[in-house]
């Protein structure tokens, strides 16, 4: 794995990350070789993250990337479906903005201090 990230010119960061994601991938099923494994384990893994190690969606897709990277480039597998493993999204957020009215409003107060 090491060689076939380095080929790449990753950073020594995005490679400790892949290894990391992937050795925990690995353990997450008692050592049983990635080759073994399919789409069904890789999903269970990845909502194992967002569900019980409650991780952001940032970090269970590079979880997925590294696995991709695994059987891609490690593995040297053909694997279309690991296209169709859904990626966590981010929620989407409103801004929260006073509209003039509530910010003169806001100004308006007097001053609280100690």
């Amino acid at each position: 794995m090491r060689a076939a990230i380095r080929v790449r010119h990753n950073s020594i960061r995005a490679e400790q990350a892949y290894r990391g994601w992937i050795k925990r991938f690995i353990f997450f099923y008692g050592k049983r070789h990635p080759g073994d494994m399919g789409k069904v384990e890789i999903s269970a893994f990845l909502t194992h993250l967002a569900v019980k190690g409650k991780v952001a969606a940032s970090t269970q897709n590079q979880a997925l990337n590294a696995i991709l990277f695994l059987y891609r480039g490690g593995l040297k597998q053909d694997v279309e479906w690991l296209d169709e493993v859904e990626r966590a999204k981010k929620p989407s957020r409103l801004p929260v903005v006073f509209t003039p009215n509530e910010a003169r409003k806001v100004l308006a107060l007097p001053p609280q201090g100690k």
